[in-house]
């Protein structure tokens, strides 16, 4: 067997008095495909740049085998020295291969960046593109990446992946991507308190490894105070139990897009007809045959949308497409160049926008949410300010910290804390998972669900177009902006249809007739499923009813000093009613979809 190219053992950090990590011991193998992840703050960035040799820990050892070329891409590149991006491109060449700058042009031409473009002029997306180009054309063992998707578009996001499936040596990467991850990943580093925890198991069953991790360090917890036990699910499990909870909202999503699907059909997608009386008092923005250029270069032509109150839109497309500007003619804040929008009477409009509203270094966490009093009004209802700042992981003790204080994943929480708190509604979200770590977009998601307002974002995170909105409008690149019902990956499947039809109109053939959904065979639901469906909602209930009971039993605060057994016999009651109810609503789930699939 060969030797590991690299190895890590009994690795240990400090930063300032706080210890970051201790006895850390990692092995990477020659063609390993590894996702590091933890909770923000835990210390990823940190610990790959001690994998990467850029930082020395305070003691272990890291050994690497000898003629081992390392490349790392930070999330911030620097082109520091370097005038045009075809220099600061070239200078990855490996030594041997500093003639071959052939090399550079074409990962260039890949990318879509001109070589010649200034460094000083680079956007977010152009300037993570050069910095890609760079490491690739390094010809690397081993390919260390933090963050490479963030403010990429979804066309690049898909060539990087293609990228890293075909790549011959081994990587490690950071990304709050989910969707990136499960594609590219089959192996997984934990950083959790700083411990590292490692598994031959890709992104894909890192929810099922890290439940079972939590449910077997919460029975080794059942031996200390019940305040302990507390701390430790709500610190490290956090938002990642809520996911048992979210179910409902999938069923709640799926209802609002079959009603947006209708919606679309009804209308069309570049059509629309003004004034139709049935909605009337319910729409919010209608858009009617709207274009805009800038130049020669045409972003978008004859598109019309109409968004009805509640709906959940999202807006994807690649970089300089026009998103944001389809957002500002959309909310009245830009004119196209034709057509009209029309927005809905009493809207009150709460914006994120891609620069992020600057926060007051000295203002306080308490400061920013509710401007220094202890109630904010959050969603209609008045909270206290402790109480909605847990929502977002942040604790008492950091209520009266001053912003300078927090991490940037800390301050990303505190502008959607604030954000989210502002009455509205229509909220208007430009990017608003960049730099999120994976519990915060947890949250993001659970609060968007429970908005009873109108959303409209712009995203590249498919996961998240896919959790969050009920269809999607795409701007392909070329003038073409149509909408489709669903979110991301529902807008795949309707683009390969559409394609298909396109194709065999061109060709003078009648494209095969979709088949509806009665007609597959004659297929119906069987006995089993029928039965299933009359049953579990009784069972869903009374398994609800048994959580409830439950946790009002561990709410007992002298339960556990008490009753030690009892305590731990309840708890693992609850986790296993939670784990049942979220089988049960599964089922129900998927049994309904193949009911609709059948035709009913």
């Amino acid at each position: 067997m060969a030797p590991p190219v690299m190895t890590l053992k009994d690795i240990r950090l400090r930063l300032h008095a706080h210890p970051l990590f201790s006895g850390v011991e990692l092995v990477l193998e020659a063609n390993d495909r590894v996702c590091l992840v933890g909770r923000n703050g835990s210390g990823k960035s940190t610990l790959l740049k001690v994998i990467a040799g850029e930082m020395e820990p305070d003691s272990g050892e890291r050994f690497v085998k000898p003629g081992t070329h390392i490349v790392y891409l930070p999330q911030e590149p620097v082109f520091d020295g370097f005038d045009t991006v075809e220099a600061f491109v070239a200078d990855g060449l490996p030594a041997n291969a500093r003639d071959d700058h052939y090399l550079v042009e074409l990962m260039l031409a890949e990318l879509g960046v001109d070589p010649h473009t200034s460094t000083a002029t680079l956007s977010g997306g152009e300037s993570r593109k050069a910095a890609l180009a760079r490491a690739f054309v390094a010809d690397p063992d081993v390919l260390l990446l933090d963050e490479p998707t963030n403010h990429l578009d979804l066309a690049t996001i898909d060539w990087l992946e293609t990228k890293l499936k075909s790549f011959a040596g081994a990587f490690i990467v950071i990304s709050h991507d989910r969707t990136f991850l499960r594609n590219v990943s089959r192996a997984s580093f934990w950083l959790d308190r700083g411990l590292v925890r490692s598994t031959n198991r890709g992104y894909a069953a890192f929810d099922e490894w890290a439940e079972q991790v939590y449910a077997e360090e919460e029975q080794a917890a059942q031996r200390f105070e019940k305040k302990l036990a507390e701390e430790l699910h709500w610190l490290a499990r956090g938002v990642t139990a809520r996911r048992k909870r979210n179910q409902g909202r999938l069923r709640r999503l799926q209802d609002l897009r079959q009603d947006k699907a209708d919606a679309i059909k009804r209308t069309g997608t570049v059509s629309l007809q003004a004034g139709s009386g049935s909605i009337s008092g319910k729409i919010v923005i209608d858009a009617e045959h709207i274009s805009k250029s800038f130049g020669e270069r045409q972003l978008f032509k004859d598109f019309s949308t109409r968004i009805g109150r509640g709906d959940r839109v999202g807006i994807i497309g690649p970089n300089g497409a026009g998103k944001t500007t389809l957002l500002k003619i959309m909310t009245g804040l830009a004119k196209p160049d034709e057509g009209k929008v029309k927005l809905g009477a009493s809207l009150t409009i709460a914006t994120l926008d891609q620069t992020r509203s600057a926060l007051r270094e000295t203002a306080t966490v308490q400061d920013a949410l509710s401007d220094g009093n202890d109630y904010v009004t959050v969603l209609g209802a008045e909270r206290h300010v402790a109480s909605y700042a847990r929502d977002f992981l942040f604790t008492s003790e950091q209520l009266r910290a001053p912003v300078a204080a927090l991490s940037g994943g800390e301050r990303n929480r505190l502008l959607l804390a604030r954000i989210l708190a502002k009455p509205s509604n229509l909220l208007i979200l430009d990017e608003p998972t960049n730099d999120l770590d994976m519990e915060t977009l947890d949250l993001l998601e659970e609060l968007l669900a429970d908005y009873d307002g109108t959303l409209i974002l712009v995203s590249h995170d498919r996961d998240f177009l896919d959790r969050v909105v009920t269809s999607t409008i795409v701007l392909e690149g070329d003038g073409t902006a149509l909408e489709y019902p669903g979110g991301y990956s529902d807008y795949l499947i309707q683009r390969r249809e559409r394609k298909a039809q396109e194709k065999s109109a061109a060709s003078g053939k009648s494209p095969a007739p979709a088949q509806p959904a009665a007609d597959k065979g004659t297929a119906k639901l069987s006995y089993k499923h029928k039965r299933r469906l009359e049953l579990l909602p009784g069972e869903i209930s009374a398994t609800q009813d048994l959580i409830a009971k439950t946790e009002k039993a561990l709410a007992d605060p002298q339960l556990y000093s008490r009753d030690p057994s009892g305590f731990a016999k309840t708890s693992a009651a609850l986790d296993a009613a939670q784990a049942k109810l979220q089988n049960l609503e599964h089922e129900w789930l998927e049994i309904e979809m193949l009911r609709d699939e059948l035709g009913g």
